[in-house]
Formats: structure tokens, C-alpha cells, sequence
């Protein structure tokens, strides 16, 4: 990636300062002959998704050890706890792991989430890896953001001028197909007089998450080996203490921010298998909160974390490393997740940033689009469906019914906020829908195509919910009723298939609706690919809309689409 003048600077500045600090290789005069250690503490956040203003219903709470749930969230909340703890070590670095736009809330995504890089500058942050949702819009607007500029289509909007990041998005396994890197791999960061290598490395299965469009001609390569390969860089040029940004991570079994309650899943492999020289890792993309202690390689405990989502944890991690050798001493690391609680002044300037990207968003966020009776929750029960996945795919149904579809699909994580029914701080009032939340929904302005299945591949969809990694329930339309085996192997789970309260014909054809990213077989949906006669239909948010003011007054559906035997 081409960076910016100012960011390329700072770069060079950094690691010129850094190599020059190895190179004297001794304490520094300064410090006093007792004081043969120095502080340093990392700060980071991921998943924020352009979160701006505090995030509501479920998705704006953290849930504690004991069950109770403390409102947690927004920017200018998550400033003020950021300077509160740099003021407590004097020695601080702010960095995210990943997806800080992207699926973002209508007063940044309106703007092309300008704002919220505008925000990640104001509060420091000196680093980022890229997460899946940094590519929505393609490499070209990952550089702008980067590189700073107007919009090639849209222009300026938000201010007169963007300037991009000050801060470089790595990227250790993203290469263009002829094997040149795309984003720097790493950065260095000199604290406390101690230089610190931060490696950037996203998930490898990024392709499977993202629209092939937007992701043409790049390689994402597997994260262990770039990581290594890295560090091995960092090991010769002398730089002893370093982290890892993973935008990959675990899902949990409950518990509070601090708890070690994960699923083992795709972070802790990598971490089992990182390079020993790597101090630290923090972890994002599940969205999930836990603060474990791993093993290296050689044996050694470091910790891995990562802190829910939306900005509502910050992930800390205090090291104390040796001025001599450079290197952390592992045994004094301390690690947790600090809740952003909203119990603290709201920092100033950033709360000037957020009320600038609302005022300038209002007229259209504000519109009243529809009503509901109670919350519409995007979790889903016990068999994985979900109220407000019904009504979702409900409405993707009637916007293509035009097309023959007889039923609609559409995946969990295009699902991103709950519908709540106590009305927002703009005041529309309890019940009202406004543009602005059915957005925050549905942000990814994904395209719905009606594509022709067979019985057999409509089951075979339904048994790729299952994997030997993770399970994904796709919300269903009510025209499509079936049963599941929670203790059936992978691949044999699914029975009592009905389409209109007909069984399902295997050798039968049927329209099924879904967007272009399940069309195109995104998180590993493959089976849709096989689909043919493919018919173009609205955006997804605009079905929703047309959905939600044909109908007034949706109550949550029945949780009777799906259904779960033992």
C-alpha cells in the first residue's frame, strides 16, 4: 500500500529511533542504576465498526461474571477511559485489531466512515491490522482511507478534506496474487526508550467473509506463517519485545471480560503455534470477550485477549520490560479488559466529532421508516433462529416475490444490531423505526438475487450451517420449515424439510432468495454457488425499509421455523 507522506514519515521516524535504541545497547544514562526495567502499556480495542455514538440494546451492554449486564460504549466515553489509563502509565500505546469501519452505524457509513478515522486519530491509536470489514469497499477505498482524499463518487462530504489515517494498517499475510506485499507487515513503536515490533496479520479465510469483488487480485496467506516470518524479521533487526495484532479470535461459553471461558477455535491454534519471541497477542473478528493466558511454543504463558466489540472493552496490557535485553519480562505481565463504562465525562473534542457526524446525518437518520411492539433481538434462541432474522428475511421474501422466490435466506452476520423499542436519544418515541437503526441492521448495502436450487442443494445449504469450526444458523423466510439433530454428525443433521407446508422434493427445483454474498458463497455457503437462473433484486436495506412500512406494528414472529431435537 502506498502510504501518505506524513504516515511514511512517521514510520521511518519510528523505526529509525528504534534501531538506533538496539544499537547502543545499554541503559540508558537517564535511568536511574536501580531502575532496570521500564513500563509500557498497550491499549487496544477492535471490532469498534464505526460505533460512534453508544451503541443500544444488546449490543451496547457487557454482560459481568455474575450475569448483570453495565451500558458500556461510545467514542467519546472510550476517549476519556483511553487518556485516563495513558495517564497511569506514562509509557502507552493505542492500537486495534481490526474492523474499525465497515458494517458501521448510518453516522459514519454515510460519510464513508470518515469520521470514525478521524476519531482513531484523535485518541492516538498507533497501529492497526486490517479486519475482514476494512475491504467492504475494496482496496482502493482501504488506501484511502489510508492515504487520505475525497471520495471518487461521493467527493468530501463530511469536511472539506480527509486526510486519512496517522497510523499504518498491516497486514503480515495480505499479498496482491504475484506475491508483493499489499500492507506493511509490521510497524515499530519506540516506548519508554524501548523499541516494541507490532506484526499486523488478518484472518487467512478472509475470502470466504468478503464480497470476491472486493478483494480481487489480493492473497491472504495463512497467519502463523506470516507472523513468524515476521517476527524472524524483527529477531534479527534486535527488536526483543513483540506483539501481535490477529484479527482472528475464539468464541466463548459465557463469563465476564475477564474470564477464560473460549472455545478453542482459530486464536488459540494460532497462538499455540506463534513464535516464542512474541510477547503478547490480541485478538478480535468473533466479537467475543476473554482475557486467557496461552502457551508459547517453548512453553511460556503470554497472554491472548480480546474485548467484545463496538468499543466497549479496552484491552490492557501492562508490560514490564528489561532495558538491557530489551526483551519483556513475561512473568510481570498483567493483562485484563477494562469496561468503557459511560459513568465518565465525555471527552471534548471527541464528542464535538460525534455531534458533527449527527447533525450532519440527522435528516436521514431520523426518518421514520416503520414501528414494532417489542425488540426485535438479532441473537438467536436456542435452535438459532432469531426474531428479528425472521422478519429480515420475511421482507427480503416480499421484495422478490417478483422473481419467483418461494423463500428468502439470509446469513446471521448480516445482522448487525438489535431493533429496540424504547425509543433513541433523537427522540422519535418508544415503537419507531427510523432509517437510521434499520441501517445500523443492515449496513453492507449487499444486493438480493433470486437464484434456482434444487431440494437437494437447498438441503445441502442447510447442513453447511455445520462445520468442523463453527456453527452459523441462516435466518429463514416463513414459507421454510425444518428439523435439526443438535447430536447427528456434520452433514446429516437436517430433516423434516417443508417449503409452503409441502415436503421438500429432493429432484424438485425452487427460487430461493438471498444476497450477493450468500449468492456468491460466502461464509463458506458454497452449495449456493450451484444455483442458477440468478435474477437481480433491491438492496437488502431497502427491502427491509419497503418491508417495515408496508407493515406497522411487527410484533416479534413465533420461534417455530426452526426447529431442534437432541
Amino acid at each position: 500500500m502506498t502510504l501518505s507522506p506524513r504516515v511514511l514519515r512517521r514510520v521511518v521516524a519510528a523505526t529509525a529511533a528504534a534501531l538506533a535504541a538496539v544499537t547502543v545497547g545499554a541503559t540508558p544514562a537517564s535511568a536511574h542504576p536501580l531502575d532496570q526495567t521500564t513500563d509500557v502499556r498497550l491499549i487496544t480495542f477492535n471490532d469498534f465498526h464505526g460505533n460512534l455514538e453508544p451503541p443500544s440494546g444488546s449490543s451496547g451492554r457487557v454482560k459481568l461474571a455474575d450475569g448483570s449486564t453495565v451500558d458500556a460504549g461510545g467514542a467519546a466515553y472510550l476517549a476519556t477511559h483511553v487518556k485516563q489509563l495513558e495517564a497511569q502509565v506514562r509509557n502507552s500505546l493505542v492500537l486495534s485489531a481490526g474492523d474499525n469501519i465497515g458494517a458501521s452505524p448510518l453516522t459514519s457509513a454515510l460519510f464513508h466512515d470518515e469520521p470514525t478515522i478521524d476519531f482513531l486519530n484523535e485518541i492516538g491509536v498507533q497501529a492497526s491490522v486490517v479486519g475482514n470489514h476494512e475491504f467492504d469497499e475494496g482496496y482502493q477505498e482501504l488506501r484511502r482511507m489510508q492515504t487520505g482524499g475525497c471520495h471518487p463518487t461521493d467527493g468530501c462530504q463530511f469536511e472539506d478534506s480527509f486526510q486519512g489515517a496517522d497510523f499504518p494498517f498491516l497486514g503480515a499475510n495480505v499479498t496482491f496474487d504475484n506475491g508483493r506485499p499489499a500492507l506493511l507487515p509490521f510497524t515499530i513503536r519506540v516506548s519508554g526508550g524501548v523499541p516494541i515490533g507490532i506484526i499486523g496479520a488478518t484472518l487467512k479465510d478472509l475470502p470466504t467473509v468478503v464480497t470476491p469483488s472486493a478483494i480481487k487480485g489480493l492473497h491472504f496467506g495463512d497467519e502463523v506463517e506470516a507472523i513468524n516470518r515476521t517476527s524472524g524479521w524483527l529477531d534479527r533487526l534486535g527488536i526483543r519485545s513483540q506483539v501481535v495484532l490477529l484479527h482472528q479470535g475464539d468464541n466463548t461459553g459465557g463469563g465476564g471480560p475477564n474470564d477464560c471461558t473460549v472455545t478453542p477455535g482459530p486464536a488459540t491454534q494460532i497462538a499455540k503455534q506463534v513464535s516464542p519471541s512474541v510477547d503478547a497477542i490480541f485478538t478480535g473478528h468473533s466479537h467475543q470477550q476473554y482475557n486467557c493466558l496461552i502457551n508459547d511454543p517453548a512453553g511460556n504463558p503470554r497472554p491472548v485477549i480480546q474485548g467484545a466489540s463496538f468499543g466497549r472493552l479496552l484491552s490492557v496490557v501492562d508490560l514490564k520490560i528489561d532495558r538491557r535485553t530489551r526483551d519483556v519480562v513475561r512473568s510481570a505481565t498483567v493483562a485484563r479488559n477494562e469496561i468503557v463504562t459511560r459513568d465518565v465525562p465525555a471527552d471534548p473534542a471527541v464528542q464535538k466529532l460525534v455531534d458533527q457526524a449527527k447533525t450532519e446525518s440527522a435528516p436521514i437518520a431520523n426518518k421514520k421508516v416503520g414501528t414494532i411492539t417489542a425488540d426485535l433481538k438479532a441473537a438467536g434462541g436456542p435452535s438459532g433462529e432469531s426474531a428479528l432474522g425472521d422478519v429480515i428475511a420475511d421482507a427480503q421474501l416480499a421484495a422478490t416475490t417478483g422473481n419467483g422466490a418461494q423463500v428468502a435466506i439470509t446469513n446471521p452476520g448480516g445482522i448487525r444490531a438489535d431493533l429496540t423499542y424504547t425509543s433513541s436519544p433523537a427522540g422519535e418515541g418508544d415503537g419507531v423505526v427510523t432509517y437510521g437503526e434499520a441501517f445500523t441492521v443492515q449496513p453492507f448495502s449487499n444486493i438480493m438475487q433470486t437464484i434456482t436450487l434444487t431440494g437437494a442443494n437447498l438441503k445441502n445449504v442447510l447442513e453447511q450451517q455445520w462445520t468442523a469450526s463453527s456453527t452459523r444458523i441462516l435466518q429463514i423466510s416463513s414459507t421454510l420449515h425444518y428439523t435439526y439433530s443438535a447430536s447427528a454428525p456434520i452433514g446429516a443433521k437436517i430433516s423434516n424439510i417443508t417449503i409452503n407446508g409441502v415436503p421438500l422434493d429432493p429432484a424438485g427445483t425452487y427460487r430461493v432468495s438471498v444476497n450477493n454474498f450468500l449468492a456468491a458463497g460466502g461464509d463458506g455457503f458454497t452449495e449456493f454457488t450451484k444455483g442458477t437462473g440468478l435474477t437481480g433484486g433491491p438492496v437488502d436495506l431497502d427491502a427491509l425499509v419497503a418491508y417495515l412500512g408496508a407493515h406497522p406494528g411487527i410484533a416479534p414472529p413465533a420461534a417455530d421455523r426452526i426447529a431442534m431435537v437432541a
